[in-house]
């Protein structure tokens, strides 16, 4: 059997969080027809992933491709998602489970649809561009955004800099005041989120508190290019399991 698109997001308290993961893994089905596609989540939402890959192996699967719908290699990627799944596969006798690199990994595809979302923001002079991401405790995670941030500022020939709702610095009002004293008089806040929910409304609210007529942009999940992100990666997680000799 193909072996089926395990799609996992981190899960969240706000109804809309699931609701555009489930909205996205539906475009996903419909790029990729055919295909075995099921959501899941690590934590705070249903199904869990652990739950849909048990149901996957006693339905017969003995291979499986898990897509962790993140944006960057911090500790839910690093440890919370290899112990769940090996939690799994300890459990189920023959079971390969895939795990694909995160979206966020190269974010080449998942940065236009990022900048697109710029394209309504007002154009002003004295613009300058705050670019939101969750935050981690771990350095090179934010250092991918910073990264990001950097390329994007020579890009737009715009002030760009990163800003994260928890965990890490710059926040929202230290990377406001960062723009302000390089002469910034309007934000436009950048969404390095997929989905809607408490964290970027955090940004949101802290943004408008420091520019009350700031552009706040949308996430990005309902993007059919983040569909085909997904897809992307299991192709490669199947290829990569081909290639150690599991049968697909």
């Amino acid at each position: 059997m193909t072996p089926p698109l395990v799609a996992v997001a981190h899960g969240s308290r706000d109804p809309r969080s699931a609701a555009t993961v489930r909205a996205l893994v539906d475009v996903v089905r419909d790029r990729a027809p055919g295909l075995s596609v099921h959501e899941s989540f690590l934590d705070l939402s249903t199904p869990r992933v652990t739950d849909v890959l048990r149901e996957l192996y006693a339905a017969g699967h003995r291979t499986a491709v898990v897509v962790p719908l993140l944006l960057g290699t911090a500790f839910h990627a690093r440890v919370d998602l290899p112990a769940l799944v090996s939690s799994v596969t300890a459990e189920c006798p023959g079971f390969r489970v895939q795990v694909s690199d995160v979206l966020g990994a190269d974010p080449a595809a998942l940065e236009a649809v990022a900048l697109d979302r710029l394209s309504s923001a007002p154009r002003r002079r004295g613009t300058g561009v705050l670019l939101s991401a969750v935050g981690s405790s771990n350095a090179s995670a934010n250092a991918a955004v910073a990264g990001l941030a950097a390329r994007w500022e020579s890009r737009l020939g715009l002030p760009v800099t990163e800003a994260f709702a928890s965990a890490a610095q710059p926040d929202i009002p230290a990377a406001a005041a960062q723009l302000w004293e390089r002469g910034v008089k309007h934000l436009v806040v950048a969404s390095w989120f997929l989905a809607p929910g408490l964290l970027p409304d955090r940004i949101a609210r802290l943004a408008r508190e420091a520019d009350p007529g700031a552009f706040i942009a949308a996430p990005l999940a309902d993007d059919p290019r983040v569909a085909d992100a997904v897809i992307g990666r299991y192709a490669t997680a199947v290829t990569e399991l081909l290639r150690a000799g599991a049968h697909v």
